[in-house]
């Protein structure tokens, strides 16, 4: 009984701390509407690119990124996994390709574009070498005001 109580308030506390990230357009474009939020757009190749682990590890599971996320951005994800061998022809209709069509055409990674509720670009940046979770929030939100 004891181990299942710790259990269930791990698993309680995992879930209302984790982020709420979306792979649809659309619905992210629908809850910052709703929410009068911006959409942060990450492109990110989370199997492949170092520097987006890392990105990950300091900035997206810091309590300061979550804290401002929940109050200021609906996430959206564009992963990208990394094709072995010969690449296969890719789906131009997948809807992360027709976002880097859009908002990465040089195709960087990782790359957040910030957006308002209707897909207009406020604001741009890519792997920056800064120390702290803290200093990449302030840069996040100062692009998006």
């Amino acid at each position: 009984m004891k181990k299942s109580l710790i259990a269930l308030c791990l698993l309680t506390y995992a879930v209302g701390f984790s982020q709420d990230w979306t792979t649809s357009f659309a619905a992210a474009k629908r809850k910052a509407a709703a929410e009068n939020k911006t959409i942060f757009l990450l492109f990110s190749g989370p199997d492949w690119c170092d520097t987006c682990t890392r990105l990950d590890e300091l900035v997206f599971s810091s309590e300061t990124f979550k804290a401002v996320a929940s109050k200021k951005w609906v996430l959206l994800r564009a992963d990208f996994a990394e094709k072995k061998g010969m690449p296969e022809p890719f789906d131009v209709n997948d809807e992360k390709v027709i976002l880097a069509e859009k908002y990465n055409r040089d195709g960087f990674f990782p790359f957040v574009v910030l957006l308002d509720k209707t897909g207009k670009k406020l604001g741009k940046t890519g792997y920056e070498n800064l120390p702290t979770a803290d200093e990449y929030v302030a840069q996040y939100v100062s692009m998006g005001r």
